[in-house]
């Protein structure tokens, strides 16, 4: 069953995610390092690590599995969990799957090398309308491709030796 997990400290669309999981009726962790409100429902887990450096990324990253949702801007958090076979999605809609992870992790390594020398001072743009309706956009289409996948409709076809 596909699942979603929410690296939630710092996440922008908490409530989207509740409403999409909620259609679905998905089970939803909401994982931080603070007490968060969350809506009162069956669906929604609320999972409070102790404080500590990457301590909800690393309970998301152990508990996250193939056909799985997670929602995270965190870009190593995210590495980690496609090797899982999780789908993972930024809170602007981007995909982070096989083929755009290693990208995105170079691109991460190369801004951070150019923060820490001062070439590169400003910061991403801020987060609009428009980011937050591409996000609705990806997790609809997200969580439709993993339960597919999940129901065994993604896998590959099987390789059928020709007869003689």
């Amino acid at each position: 069953m596909t699942r979603i997990f929410i690296d939630a400290d710092a996440c922008p669309v908490r409530d989207e995610t509740y409403r999409v999981a909620q259609r679905y009726g998905l089970h939803t962790f909401v994982v931080s390092n603070s007490l968060l409100a969350v809506p009162t429902s069956t669906l929604i887990e609320r999972v409070v690590v102790t404080q500590g450096m990457d301590v909800a990324d690393d309970w998301i990253a152990e508990h996250a599995a193939a056909h799985d949702i997670v929602i995270s801007a965190d870009i190593p958090l995210a590495a980690r969990c496609v090797a899982r076979g999780a789908c993972v999605l930024d809170p602007k809609g981007r995909i982070l799957d096989d083929n755009a992870i290693g990208m995105a992790l170079a691109v991460r390594n190369l801004m951070t090398d150019l923060r820490d020398t001062g070439v590169v001072t400003q910061s991403n743009r801020g987060f609009t309308r428009a980011d937050r309706s591409t996000f609705l956009s990806a997790l609809d289409t997200a969580v439709v491709k993993a339960r597919k996948r999940a129901a065994g409709h993604g896998r590959p076809l099987p390789v059928v030796p020709p007869t003689a």
